[in-house]
């Protein structure tokens, strides 16, 4: 069997249970209660800790490709056999390093199974560490998406639902917050304010519609405070609910008080457009001891848990696919011209942007999936997230790295008129650094 190994670039390496590096910046965080499981038979209780074993050294720093896909090595000899792209996993590596970003990561996830196409993290300088499965970056307005689900589910309210608004671009006062027809110059639904991020809307729906532990309940059955199930260790998403009004208003907005990592953003949006029920994401196929004996196969795809109704999945998606159509997206995902680089793709996806100049970094991210309306090829459906890391000089932000990556994927299927991304770097830009800046 032919075999060669290839430098990946995840930039890390895990071990069993080795414990994740914490970035220097830490928020404070409300680690929520894990929901207590059903009582498992001793059988699955007995396959489980013999996967934990059969996966004991797994280590993705790097990564051969052989006849049979992507490999890693094990403890003792032993082999995994992934689940990953081998051609999309490289595209993105290229792409991140092209881009010089002082940070990135990037996740993919085909929709209907659960596997793991791209796992990719990438540094340019300080200590190596898987950034896939690190929940220290905050969420930012991705969380709009948990609040919007909220919003949909408790509130009965829809995509369609009217709020006025002003201010609250970068920032959000008590001002803000009230209601005031001298001042509300402008008025949108729930479904353009969740494409344009319009952080007021949420702000004062949250404010008028959600109490806090509802909120906190919804945020819990997304998976924050808890571990993604996955092959790998994996760091829990956090979330902070303050007492105080405003700023359990600005929470619901995306400022600050939640963290996310980019597994569990993949995550989120693979089971919003799986209709609202999570399956269990994987990247381990198979293990092999060294005589090629198989010590472990990847069980069934199986759902772990339910988000959100398959109705409220459905409206999260319509109000997402804003994001690209006419959002803060738009101009990523379209030419000069106009013209879209993924042409007769829908794509449902949420950005989400904070700067913080005290530590001249500069958070950026896109999740969401495509095609989120089906294709006559009958291409699967995937699910990405990508958060990008800047300093003050920039050149593209999360929403172009993952427009390339979601090209790469479709044009390599064939996919009429879309083309493979150059991977050319943009000129560098400055971002306007300000305390809360938000989109």
């Amino acid at each position: 069997m032919r075999s060669s190994f290839v430098s990946l670039g995840f930039g890390c390496v895990i071990v069993g249970a080795s414990l994740l590096a914490y970035r220097n910046w830490r928020p404070k965080v409300l680690t929520l209660p894990v929901e207590s499981e059903p009582a498992h038979e001793s059988a699955k209780v007995e396959r489980s800790v013999r996967a934990e074993i059969s996966l004991a050294g797994l280590e993705l720093s790097h990564l051969g490709v052989d006849d049979s896909g992507v490999t890693s090595a094990l403890a003792d000899g032993a082999t995994a056999r992934l689940t990953l792209d081998p051609e999309l996993q490289a595209t993105t590596q290229a792409l991140m390093k092209s881009y010089h970003f002082p940070e990135a990561a990037t996740v993919v996830i085909e929709v209907a199974t659960g596997k793991v196409l791209a796992y990719a993290s990438h540094l340019e300088r300080g200590p190596q560490r898987d950034l896939c499965v690190e929940a220290t970056a905050p969420a930012a307005s991705v969380f709009k998406v948990v609040t919007g689900a909220a919003l949909v589910e408790h509130a009965n309210l829809s995509g369609a639902t009217q709020q006025c608004y002003s201010g609250g671009e970068q920032r959000i006062s008590e001002r803000d917050l009230i209601d005031d027809p001298k001042r509300d110059r402008w008025c949108t639904n729930l479904t353009n304010a969740m494409g344009r991020s319009i952080n007021t809307v949420f702000a004062r729906l949250a404010q008028k519609h959600l109490p806090p532990q509802t909120l906190e309940a919804t945020a819990k059955r997304f998976g924050f405070g808890d571990s993604v199930p996955f092959d790998l260790p994996t760091q829990p998403s956090a979330l902070q609910i303050p007492d105080e009004p405003l700023e359990y208003a600005r929470t619901a907005a995306g400022f600050w008080h939640s963290t996310l990592s980019p597994l569990h953003a993949a995550w989120i949006s693979a089971t919003i457009a799986h209709g609202g029920e999570a399956l269990r994401p994987f990247i381990v196929s198979e293990a092999l001891d060294a005589t090629g004996r198989s010590l472990y196969r990847a069980p069934p795809t199986s759902a772990v848990r339910r988000f959100i109704s398959h109705e409220g999945a459905k409206s999260l998606t319509e109000m997402m696919e804003s994001t690209v159509r006419d959002g803060t997206s738009f101009k990523a995902f379209h030419d000069a011209k106009r013209r879209p680089f993924l042409p007769g793709i829908a794509v449902a996806g949420k950005t989400g942007t904070l700067t913080d100049a005290q530590t001249n970094r500069y958070f950026t991210w896109f999740t969401g999936f495509a095609p989120s309306k089906p294709l006559k090829q009958g291409i699967p459906q995937i699910a990405i997230a990508v958060l990008v890391v800047n300093d003050p000089n920039w050149q593209v932000k999360a929403n172009v790295l993952a427009r390339d990556v979601l090209r790469a994927y479709f044009a390599t299927r064939g996919v009429a008129k879309v083309t493979k991304p150059s991977g050319k770097p943009p000129p560098r830009k400055r971002a306007a650094y300000k305390r809360r800046q938000h989109t």
